[in-house]
């Protein structure tokens, strides 16, 4: 080319125009209650973020996430700390890492959602994707707890996993350096795949392979201040020494704040869109049915693979309409034969109950009738009785008044 166009100013505009819009990143951070999580990130940004203090008695686990508003010259970073509650404090721990990956596959769900509208706005959309788990791991210089092994196997391919040694200074350097090789090897043996710092680009790809050896990231954090000669630095105090946060000599601290913050932040958030994310929306997508070819091996479009779904649904949809109608069918004629074995034992109780009705009436007319006779009989008998009884007093009246006149004549 000969003389001056002027796209070579393009990065500089694509620099003014992130510097206006801002950035955001996400962290996740996992590890058991009381492990030092909320100071780590205190320590790494330098703010005192306001953060309770967990209870060690959550029956489940929950996830609490809280989004800060930062400047650093004229960068605006939008920050999310994402904090797991009540992870590890259960007696039964099978369940610990579930919350964990069902929040992961919220965000995501979230950000398909948001493309999938036809009218979407990702320019002003915000991100709430995890773009680093820093996981803690409890400095007890033996090996990596199942749970921790569990859930760093359930996030790899989700997201980048930046393994780091809680309270380092709890243990001495000589079992800090083997306590690394063991996690290592047990994170290779179980196939756990961590974040490894890209060393694709040649300006930092040294110090990234250099920080790759010294994974898991051994760190102290500490926002208290402490006099060490002339300066004030932050450290941990304790009455045999002070341990010096930002000291490369007794803690890894400044190796994570330069690989997370300063050389690499950029790259996880685009390790997360383009891996990660991009995983779980093939994944969500071929669950829905959508292919980039046909039967053939063809390209096929949206509105082809559109069509075949909609054609394959509408069928579904009618097979199981008719599978429902010949059900519903089959349930009615169920329930007539039902109804019909049930009217017919009605009408045999009925019929029952009529015959021994008339049965019970004869019986009652019969008793009726002779109940009749006896009464006329008895009419009879009282009749001739009183007819007796008349005649007799008849007589008994006639002889007195014969011998009341007998006895007068003889006195006369």
């Amino acid at each position: 080319m000969s003389g001056h166009v002027g796209f070579e100013s393009l990065p500089d505009q694509l620099v003014n125009r992130s510097v206006q819009q801002g950035f955001c990143f996400n962290i996740l951070c996992v590890g058991e209650t009381g492990i030092g999580k909320s100071t780590l990130i205190d320590t790494l940004f330098n703010t005192n973020f306001e953060d309770h203090e967990s209870s060690h008695f959550y029956p489940h686990v929950k996830l609490k996430a809280q989004t800060y508003e930062l400047q650093e010259s004229n960068v605006r970073l939008k920050l999310t700390i994402v904090n797991t509650v009540g992870f590890g404090d259960q007696i039964n721990k099978e369940e610990s890492y579930q919350p964990v990956v069902d929040y992961i596959d919220a965000q995501f769900e979230a950000y398909l959602q948001e493309e999938l509208k036809i009218k979407r706005s990702l320019f002003n959309y915000h991100d709430s994707r995890i773009h680093v788990c820093l996981y803690f791991i409890s400095p007890t210089g033996h090996s990596l707890k199942t749970l921790d092994l569990l859930t760093m196997k359930s996030l790899d391919s989700k997201v980048n996993i930046i393994p780091v040694i809680a309270k380092a200074d709890a243990v001495s350097k000589t079992e800090l350096q083997k306590f690394k090789i063991k996690l290592m090897s047990e994170l290779v043996s179980n196939g756990v795949q961590i974040y490894q710092f890209p060393t694709d680009d040649e300006t930092i790809a040294k110090i990234n392979a250099s920080m790759n050896g010294h994974l898991p990231f051994a760190v102290v954090g500490s926002m208290d201040e402490v006099k060490v000669g002339n300066k004030m630095v932050k450290a941990r105090q304790y009455p045999w020494g002070v341990v010096q946060v930002e000291n490369e000599n007794h803690c890894d601290f400044v190796k994570l704040r330069e690989m997370l913050i300063c050389t690499n932040m950029e790259d996880l958030r685009e390790q997360t869109h383009t891996r990660h994310y991009e995983l779980y929306r093939r994944c969500k997508l071929e669950e829905m049915g959508f292919t980039d070819v046909g039967p053939e091996n063809k390209p096929l479009s949206l509105q082809e693979t559109y069509e075949a779904k909609r054609h394959e649904f509408y069928g579904e949809r009618q097979r199981k309409e008719e599978e429902m109608k010949q059900m519903f069918v089959q349930r009615v004629k169920e329930k007539e034969a039902i109804l019909k074995e049930a009217e017919r034992e009605l009408q045999a109780k009925f019929e029952h109950l009529k015959r021994v009705h008339q049965e019970e009436r004869m019986k009652l007319e019969e008793k009726r009738r002779l109940l009749e006779e006896e009464i006329i009989a008895f009419s009879k008998k009282k009749a001739t009785s009183e007819i007796y009884q008349n005649q007799s007093f008849m007589a008994s009246g006639s002889n007195l008044k014969r011998d009341k006149d007998r006895k007068n004549s003889n006195f006369m």
